[in-house]
């Protein structure tokens, strides 16, 4: 499917209502994580900040991050933290857990799935 203004994956998710419970729902999660816990701040407010305005553009929806602090550079803003292969699959487990409460489409999901995949592995730093 081609996206456009219209019809991008943002838009196809349900916007920033959406986002913003799946955000929240989320680091709930990575917050109790025993894998991940240990590379996030006990004050998860300013990385959810974060999340919602990376995804927001990562998505297709306002290019919230981009405007607020520039390029998202990824990989370099991830380097200082050790993300192992079991980190990275704890992270998309939680995310799988956090699209599995939302009421979502079945292609929406599998989408976004897909590009959280890509995204978690290629964030991967540090053998096990």
């Amino acid at each position: 499917m081609m996206n456009t203004p219209e019809n991008t994956l943002y838009i196809r998710m349900g916007g920033e209502a959406t986002l913003q419970k799946l955000v929240t729902l989320f680091y709930d999660k990575v917050a109790k994580h025993p894998d991940l816990a240990p590379i996030f701040p006990d004050d998860l407010t300013l990385t959810a900040e974060k999340q919602y305005k990376f995804l927001s553009q990562f998505f297709g929806g306002p290019p919230l991050y981009s405007q607020e602090y520039g390029h998202p550079m990824l990989r370099a803003r991830h380097l200082p933290f050790e993300i192992t292969p079991t980190r990275a699959k704890a992270w998309l487990a939680c995310m799988h857990e956090t699209l599995d409460q939302m009421e979502l489409d079945k292609q929406v999901k599998d989408e976004m799935l897909s590009r959280f995949t890509t995204t978690a592995y290629h964030m991967m730093n540090t053998p096990e």
